[in-house]
């Protein structure tokens, strides 16, 4: 009996975890709200890769791009229903619980490795951002000026260094303290509402010079001129997962809700949402900059748009997204402490009950997230096998291979179907993702050298 509830405890690490005052709040937590969930699992999907996304159009052309997206967003959906539906059979309250009812050890081991991997690379990947929009980047030997460094000057505190130093003292420690996830909706709501922002922005922008006859049409369809230009479109394909990702975040908010039956009604409304928000940012973005859109479209805003007031839109663009990323930060952080300590005190009482536990993982994770943010040479590469490996494993390959599994007995023929196409899917396009990433990496070394 002593292994039963070992093992018990350890499939029910994130369930329901609360307790009075968890979050930071007074009085008894009485249960998260619909919109809550709505706006902190939709924060969870609108992240780095929203950028990404109208570079996804430059390569696939705008039709083939708008229903790959499309598509990605409904694949996305069904692979979580599955995942909670078999969750519910299981009785489990996490992701990785149900991995290890259906794999063991082994498969919830590997499923918390790939969403530390995941959510680790996001992060620094956000920190790098902030400081390339408010201190400065090098890019291709060219510096660019950061906001703080253009408002008001060089100084120390407008280094890189000491301005994601200052980021993380007074943003990031304070918001990735709370024990709940539900104590971000606010923040969630207002990351949400500045991701519109920038939607509005960059469509307004091209609507205008469509007016004025300064922007030609966009590509409709994908420019294959021989075979290496057809296998980078599957590059797309881990670029896409990445956007969507959200999985790892699904059971804690669901845990929280005050009627978890609405779970299902919250991930379609968030997908749609955020669907929503990316068929209109990388149309709009391709739109406006066509084949000269950036892998980070918003490289793209650190020069002349052609229209009035266009370095006061730059700036609007590049704040508002950079506080966005500040805001998106600890709900991806939430997870990540949630699984790192499920592997490194596996049979430990859940980590918001154990004060000095979670401020150690806590304070030991933002560190290492802060020094990689400083030291790493280049983020791009990174994210996009990020995205083939360990992304497409959490959001694609774990949901399809618990359905064939059905320890439970409950999956449908159509589970079973969509569950093979998210297998094949996922594989097919990683491995050629990535084998297409280190030929660029060699080929561009080698051209380098001559």
């Amino acid at each position: 009996m002593p292994f039963l509830d070992r093992k018990h405890r350890r499939s029910q690490r994130a369930a329901p975890l609360l307790p009075k005052d968890h979050g930071g709040g007074g009085g008894e937590f009485g249960g998260a709200s619909f919109s809550g969930a709505v706006f902190n699992l939709s924060t969870t999907v609108v992240g780095a890769g929203i950028m990404a996304l109208p570079a996804t159009l430059k390569q696939l052309g705008a039709i083939p791009g708008l229903i790959t997206i499309v598509l990605a967003g409904m694949l996305t959906e069904k692979s979580i229903e599955m995942v909670l539906r078999f969750s519910k059979a299981s009785k489990t309250g996490s992701y990785s619980g149900l991995a290890g009812e259906a794999f063991s050890g082994a498969g919830r081991n590997l499923l918390q490795l790939c969403i530390v991997i995941n959510n680790l690379g996001m992060l620094v990947v956000y920190m790098i951002i902030i400081g390339d929009v408010l201190s400065e980047t090098w890019s291709q030997g060219v510096h660019h000026t950061g906001v703080m460094e253009e408002w008001f000057g060089l100084h120390w505190w407008t280094t890189r260094s000491s301005i994601l130093l200052l980021t993380t003292v007074f943003v990031f420690a304070p918001l990735i303290s709370f024990k709940r996830v539900d104590s971000l909706r606010y923040t969630s709501a207002v990351s949400v509402a500045l991701a519109v922002v920038f939607v509005v922005i960059i469509a307004g922008i091209a609507l205008v010079k469509l007016i004025n006859g300064s922007i030609k049409r966009p590509q409709l369809l994908p420019d294959i001129v021989d075979q290496a230009s057809f296998w980078k479109l599957f590059t797309t394909v881990p670029v896409l997962v990445t956007a969507y990702i959200c999985h790892h975040n699904i059971h804690p908010i669901e845990n929280e809700l005050k009627d978890p039956s609405q779970m299902k009604s919250i991930v379609r409304t968030s997908i749609t949402l955020c669907t929503s928000v990316y068929v209109a940012t990388s149309f709009f973005g391709f739109v406006l900059f066509g084949n000269q859109t950036m892998d980070d479209v918003l490289a793209n805003f650190d020069g002349d748009l052609g229209i009035p007031f266009s370095s006061l839109l730059n700036d609007i663009v590049r704040v508002s997204y950079a506080i966005h990323l500040m805001l998106v930060f600890p709900i991806v952080f939430y997870s990540l402490r949630l699984n790192v300590d499920g592997i490194i005190f596996p049979y430990a009482i859940p980590i918001a009950y154990d004060d000095r536990r979670f401020y150690s993982v806590t304070a030991a994770l933002m560190g290492f997230i802060f020094l990689g943010a400083n030291f790493v040479p280049s983020i791009w590469d990174a994210f996009q096998f990020t995205g083939a490996t360990a992304t497409v494993t959490v959001g694609y390959i774990f949901p399809a291979a618990i359905a064939l599994r059905d320890t439970r007995g409950i999956a449908t023929k159509n589970d079973r179907v969509i569950s093979w196409i998210m297998i094949l899917l996922a594989v097919s396009s990683s491995t050629v993702a990535i084998c297409s990433d280190i030929y660029s990496i060699l080929h561009g070394s080698q051209e380098a050298e001559s």
